[in-house]
């Protein structure tokens, strides 16, 4: 134990505070590329790329700044954090997210990194770019005092999902895709898919699909967000959702009485009728801590 903190106090050099400090990520990538508008590196735990992307929104549509580079990055360079993950008994003993199934008992931890590039629409098509995705509506918000400090909270979720769809001004029955936080544990699926139910399910026409990356790489942790975004947007240019890996059997304690949603291991598609209709994604993130985003 000694031993450790000696070779770890050997560290501490000149480049320790700009090589490790949070800020510097975002910081180091304004200096690098010249770039002089707001630059700062958001920790929600696993909702922060995702709680940026609505700060980005924010900011350009008020003005601020004309064009938003928006990433989120996890690399497991110190075992510390899985110590701690293993303690609090996070961390799904089979190495899988098993998001929705039956033998959900945790999650696993991966490593990536997205960014996505945010102008204004009008900017955008007067400039020619590619536009892949409209963003219509974000929200931010908190659990607030629930079950504990980590427990997910239904009622918090409902009400972020509902203030998205009231920016945005669509309603519940619209979205043909969700990208769910979706981590594979017993608890959190089916409090999340309750949420979903109660918020998206009302009077719906068409099916809802429910996918979760974290089945095909893992729980990126503060970049799962970014990652979800670009999933949904690459699954409505397709119209079609990928099958959730390692999903058998559903969860007994998901209820899908009554609501018209889809849940599959298998390739499912999009929109009937016009394959030009437009689609409506949506994604959810939830930090361990309280903060959800969608």
């Amino acid at each position: 134990f000694w031993g450790l903190i000696v070779i770890e106090d050997a560290l501490f050099d000149p480049y320790f505070a700009a090589g490790s400090a949070p800020a510097i990520t975002s910081n180091r990538l304004s200096y690098l590329l010249g770039l002089t508008g707001p630059s700062m590196t958001i920790d929600t735990a696993c909702s922060s790329s995702l709680v940026a992307i609505d700060l980005a929104v924010e900011k350009l549509r008020s003005g601020i700044c004309s064009t938003a580079l928006v990433g989120g990055v996890n690399v497991m360079l110190h075992p510390r954090s899985y110590i701690g993950c293993c303690a609090a008994k996070m961390l799904s003993f089979k190495g899988r997210c098993a998001t929705f199934d039956e033998e959900a008992d945790g999650y696993c931890r991966g490593e990536g990194v997205g960014a996505v590039v945010l102008k204004r629409l009008s900017d955008a098509q007067a400039d020619g770019d590619p536009i892949l995705a409209v963003i219509r509506g974000s929200a931010v918000n908190q659990d607030g005092r629930s079950a504990s400090l980590t427990a997910p909270n239904g009622p918090a979720q409902e009400a972020v999902i509902k203030q998205a769809l009231n920016v945005a001004g669509l309603e519940g029955r619209d979205v043909d895709y969700i990208e769910c936080h979706g981590t594979g544990t017993s608890l959190g699926d089916p409090i999340e898919v309750e949420a979903i139910k109660n918020v998206l399910g009302d009077q719906r026409s068409k099916p809802l699909v429910l996918g979760s990356v974290k089945t095909n790489i893992g729980h990126l942790e503060g970049a799962a967000g970014i990652i979800g975004l670009i999933k949904t947007i690459e699954v409505l240019r397709h119209r079609k959702a990928p099958g959730n890996v390692h999903f058998k059997t559903l969860n007994p304690k998901i209820n899908l009485d009554n609501f018209n949603a889809v849940i599959s291991a298998h390739e499912t598609q999009l929109g009937t009728g016009n394959p030009n209709s437009s689609l409506i994604g949506s994604i959810s993130s939830f930090g361990f801590g309280g903060t959800n985003a969608h």
